[in-house]
């Protein structure tokens, strides 16, 4: 049925079109004959099609088009004819005798057009009785056509001040009557159509009238280009009479579209001076209006006007916009009791951003805002409606995005409980956004209350909410939403030691309920926040009379221990292992030797206990003895019980070679430079003999297992290590021990059993050039090589 009803339409219109284009050969065949008789009377013809009722408003649209072009054609005409010496005013008495109203109109208001250029009389008298003869046609759909095609012909022919029809004074209130009756009448026809039809067909009515809104429209903008329209007198004529109109025709679909034309064709400023008059027409809408977006749309303007100068932010004080609006937002929410959610966070969102950017200094307006919502949101518990949720972000992330400082956002004491009618992802989301802000903005917060409230803000990315777990979301996503967390814990700081101590225990307090799969994140990022607390204090002398709650790197360690157990325990064995070697360092500095030891005691133990793969096991032997080498603060005793430790667990690797370049990276331990009472040549010759003997085995279980003894890279790895304790003057490093390792790795190298390897052998080679070099160095140390044949 819907197919045949549009092809029924396509028929109508291509009839009406033939038509048309018919009458309007004729026409143009009459006016190059210069026959105005039977050029009246096809051009009458020609319009008679305009009178059809079978067309949808968009296909009436384009046998319209074609006729209003044929009208041009017939306007010029007018205009040659009256240069020829015809009377304008026989002429607008001659179309009056067409048949039929419709035709009769369209002719009067192109031969009118005519009659205003000519200036035979007065503009305002001949607009006047052109609006006033359009009332003829009460159709809906032709009458509106007709007023446009008379909105149209005399835009450009207004008494306008400084117009050339501009008449006597006063005239400018005659043009804005006539574009004001005109408006009138075309709403009132425009509001027609959703009475006219049986009620199944609302639907495509509705569809009809939004495409035929914009000739309504029309007239409001031609209003709003009238230059002799002040600010005085839209107060106290157009705004008035346009808002007259659009509270009484009662119609839902003309008040929303109409009160959208009004807040976008007219200044700013004049709805700033007439904020009263607008906000008072809002209450008085039907029920059913969109009335959020046309406040939105209104507070949005009125925002960007205000950041436009600087220069009209006192008109915004003058006439109190913000009281006015706000009062209006709880009259319109009050009215509607059925308003969504959305509805409601949408008009307070628009009035926050309105207030940040005309009163930004003053937060309580902010905070009053903000405490309306709350208020309006009380008792719908945590808001599921996506598009909800959205504005929630956009009402909370306004404050960030104009103070770029979180600092001033956590001032305003309503904005937590805003952020409790979300749900849990969307927390999470919130807490990117503010994250984000403070990493972007490079924002300091300084004082542990502040850095309470920020977590309590950003808990969606610190803990578990609503019971999901870290294990339903993105890897990715996940890893950098921590490294967020983890920067900011880095970007808190506050010169005062006391105070800094503070906001390391409130950190700790919130990220360590965050999960095991959060805290490998978070952990270290406090831990080097607290190690640079204790460098910040490192040599301070311990006063002890003085108060038991002064911030100490003794208290600091007691913390670090305790958070670093917790990470040991989750278990990341190898993150907790490193963060240990850590503190010891820095307690090591610090001179607090029972603390260091403690450290290392702990660090040894996740070694034995926790780490199993052989990989890890070299990496963190290595740790520990190159950490252990920088330890200055043990004595004798504790010195040698960590030495003999890991001296001991070098022997206990997997792999010989493994085996091997951990024992002699011990020897390290036994010859500090900077400590003399920390040289024992005796101790770094065994570990290098015992380096020799495991090297030696691996050769011999290469050999047994490959056929071949394998590379000597090892030994040479060794000889570098002997030529470096020979420099640095060990007296059981001799001529002789070296010369007799160099003639080793030259006989395995030329062996047959020996795998070639080209790195090896460039090593080798590389060491005997450095012998060389030194040699040639002369002095001291060129003497001490001499005797090295190589």
């Amino acid at each position: 049925m819907i197919s045949d009803g549009v092809e029924d339409e396509e028929k109508w219109l291509a009839a009406g079109i033939a038509g048309l284009q018919q009458n309007a050969f004729y026409m143009h065949r009459s006016l190059d004959s210069n026959n105005l008789k039977d050029a009246l009377k096809y051009s009458a013809q020609m319009l008679s099609e305009l009178r059809t009722s079978k067309l949808s408003p968009h296909k009436y649209y384009d046998l319209y088009m074609r006729a209003f072009d044929e009208l041009r054609k017939l306007e010029i005409f007018f205009m040659e004819e009256t240069k020829r010496g015809c009377s304008i005013i026989d002429l607008y008495e001659l179309v009056q005798h067409a048949g039929n109203i419709l035709p009769r109109l369209y002719l009067l208001c192109t031969v009118g057009s005519v009659y205003i250029k000519s200036k035979e009389a007065p503009a305002k008298d001949i607009l006047k009785d052109l609006v006033e003869m359009c009332r003829g046609i009460q159709h809906p759909l032709r009458g509106l056509f007709l007023r446009s095609y008379l909105s149209q012909v005399s835009r450009d022919k207004l008494p306008d001040i400084g117009s050339e029809y501009e008449g006597d004074a006063d005239t400018v209130i005659d043009a804005v009557e006539f574009v004001l009756q005109n408006f009138t009448e075309m709403n009132k026809l425009w509001v027609r159509m959703q009475h006219q039809g049986p009620a199944r067909d609302k639907e495509k009515r509705e569809k009809e009238r939004s495409e035929l809104r914009d000739l309504v429209g029309k007239n409001l903008h031609i209003l709003s280009q009238v230059e002799g329209v002040d600010l005085d007198m839209y107060k106290d004529i157009v705004l008035p009479r346009v808002l007259e109109q659009v509270v009484n025709c009662k119609d839902e679909i003309a008040q929303f579209y109409l009160m959208e034309c009004i807040i976008q064709v007219f200044p700013d400023e004049y709805h700033l001076q007439t904020l009263d008059v607008l906000l008072g027409a809002c209450p008085q809408l039907q029920p059913s209006v969109d009335i959020k977006t046309v406040l939105s749309q209104l507070m949005e303007r009125l925002s960007n006007y205000a950041a436009s100068s600087a220069e009209v932010l006192p008109e915004f004080l003058q006439v109190e916009a913000f009281s006015k609006l706000s009062k209006a937002i709880g009259k319109v929410i009050e009215a509607q009791v059925d308003m969504p959610t959305v509805g409601v966070v949408t008009l307070y969102s628009a009035l926050l951003t309105f207030t940040l950017h005309v009163h930004p200094d003053r937060l309580d307006y902010a905070d009053l805002v903000l405490g309306a919502c709350v208020k309006k949101l009380s008792g719908k518990g945590k808001i599921e409606d996506s598009k909800a949720t959205k504005q929630i972000v956009a009402l909370l992330s306004a404050p960030l995005e104009k103070y770029n400082d979180i600092v001033t956002t956590l001032k305003l004491s309503n904005y937590s409980h805003v952020m409790e009618y979300l749900d849990g992802e969307t927390i999470k989301v919130m807490a990117t956004v503010i994250v984000q802000s403070i990493t972007k903005n490079k924002t300091q917060i300084s004082t542990a209350d502040n850095v309470e409230a920020l977590f309590e803000l950003i808990r969606g990315l610190i803990k578990d909410l609503d019971g999901s777990l870290p294990d339903e979301v993105d890897e990715d996503d996940f890893k950098e939403e921590q490294s967020s967390v983890a920067r900011l814990i880095q970007m808190l700081y506050n010169d005062d030691p006391d105070e800094m101590f503070k906001i390391i225990c409130t950190v700790k307090k919130h990220i360590l309920p965050g999960g095991i799969k959060r805290l490998p994140f978070t952990v270290p990022a406090l831990v080097f926040s607290s190690l640079k607390l204790v460098r910040q204090l490192q040599g301070q002398e311990e006063n002890p009379f003085g108060d038991e709650t002064s911030t100490t790197p003794k208290k600091i360690f007691q913390l670090l221990t305790q958070t670093i157990e917790i990470l040991s325990s989750v278990p990341a064995p190898e993150l907790a292992f490193r963060l240990y070697l850590q503190c010891a360092e820095a307690a090591n500095d610090c001179d607090l030797e029972p603390v260091a030891y403690e450290f290392f005691t702990q660090a040894y133990i996740l070694y034995e206990e926790e780490i199993s793969d052989s990989k890890a096991q070299v990496t963190a032997l290595h740790l520990i003895i190159g950490t252990l080498q920088k330890m200055h603060v043990f004595g004798v005793e504790n010195r040698d019980t960590l030495t003999h430790k890991a001296t001991g667990y070098s022997a206990k690797l997997l792999k010989k070679p493994d085996q091997c370049r951990a024992v002699y990276a011990c020897s390290h331990l036994f010859w500090l430079d900077d400590h003399d009472n920390m040289k024992d040549g005796e101790r770094v010759m065994l570990c290098l003999k015992r380096a020799l003997r495991i090297a030696n085995a691996a050769q011999q279980m290469s050999n047994a297992t490959r056929g071949s003894t394998g590379p000597v890279s090892l030994f040479i790895e060794i000889l570098n290590k002997y030529l470096y304790f020979f420099e640095k003057g060990n007296p059981q490093i001799t001529v002789a021990t070296i010369q007799g390792l160099i003639e080793l790795i030259t006989t395995e190298m030329q062996s047959d059993t020996t795998t070639p390897d080209l790195s090896a052998d460039a090593f080798f080679a590389s060491t005997l050039r450095y012998i060389e070099f030194q040699k040639q160095k002369g002095g001291a140390v060129g003497e001490k090589y001499e005797p090295i044949k190589v």
